[in-house]
């Protein structure tokens, strides 16, 4: 494997930081590029990067390389960037993370008003499963760089203590378990993840909790965002977000939604193929 230079690439924030061709690699490789392929693109990318590069700029580079191979490897590298897609607002943000934790049997509500003891509260989402009983906040970024700070675990906090005390006076609520939670398509600061612990909190964001990360599970299920597939174009993925459709299955399970936007024929025949590629074959094979 070719090493890599000491070239200096600029970061989103305007920081620069030397390439690392192992985080490169390991990006690719959870695409589901294998080591010979994603070895071939890493060289590739080397041999043209300069020192000031933004990491902008070597991303497009990765994904044209694996579009030309593969668009759903394509789709699954672009899941960071194909979240912050779901914007300007982070009301299709909330209605992704509702269908999330539908999927794995919670009954949600979305962008409800609920009493606390003491005022009113506008809530992203409320979760129910079993015994438990969930009041989510969900913090959207539509920037690279831009991270959840340790004021907005300890706003939701206090937030949650007033709706706690009212939801614990509904009959049969008594022994439930409750619980605040704040969710964010970024990174969360070290001290946000040292208080929302301390307090209790459920933190889920981009890498965290370690290993169970959105990222984690959004590949683990397949669950991903129609913003990842790449044969829609910003325009038709802002359509059918602004129809509430958020999850690259809704396509997949129910292909008139793209006729609804005047997608047809051979088009919506090969967007509900990447969809179903995408959805369902979880890097289980790897592309030679």
């Amino acid at each position: 494997m070719a090493k890599s230079r000491q070239i200096l690439i600029k970061k989103h924030s305007g920081e620069q930081e030397p390439f690392n061709s192992e985080q490169l690699l390991h990006a690719l490789g959870k695409a589901g590029a294998n080591e010979r392929l994603a070895t071939d693109i890493l060289i590739d990318i080397e041999s043209r990067l300069y020192d000031g590069i933004p990491t902008k700029k070597i991303y497009k580079m990765a994904m044209s390389k694996l579009k030309s191979r593969s668009k759903p490897m394509a789709a699954r590298f672009h899941l960071k960037q194909a979240i912050m897609e779901l914007g300007p607002s982070g009301f299709p943000f909330e209605n992704f993370i509702a269908a999330l934790l539908k999927e794995q049997g919670y009954a949600v509500q979305v962008g409800i008003t609920v009493r606390g003891k003491c005022v009113k509260h506008e809530v992203d989402v409320i979760a129910e499963k079993d015994n438990q009983h969930f009041m989510i906040e969900c913090k959207y970024h539509n920037q690279p760089g831009n991270v959840t700070n340790v004021k907005i675990p300890l706003y939701i906090h206090s937030r949650f203590r007033d709706v706690e005390e009212q939801w614990k006076q509904i009959p049969g609520h008594g022994m439930k378990f409750h619980q605040g939670w704040v969710v964010t398509n970024t990174r969360l600061t070290t001290d946000a993840i040292q208080y929302g612990s301390c307090a209790c909190l459920h933190l889920w964001s981009w890498d965290y909790p370690f290993g169970k990360g959105l990222k984690d599970i959004i590949d683990e299920t397949g669950l991903y965002p129609l913003t990842c597939l790449t044969t829609l174009s910003v325009h038709e993925k802002n359509e059918l977000l602004n129809r509430h459709i958020v999850m690259c299955k809704e396509l997949c399970h129910n292909p008139q939604l793209l006729s609804q936007i005047g997608i047809k024929g051979d088009r919506a025949d090969r967007i509900i193929r990447e969809g179903n590629e995408l959805c369902h074959s979880l890097i289980q094979k790897k592309l030679h």
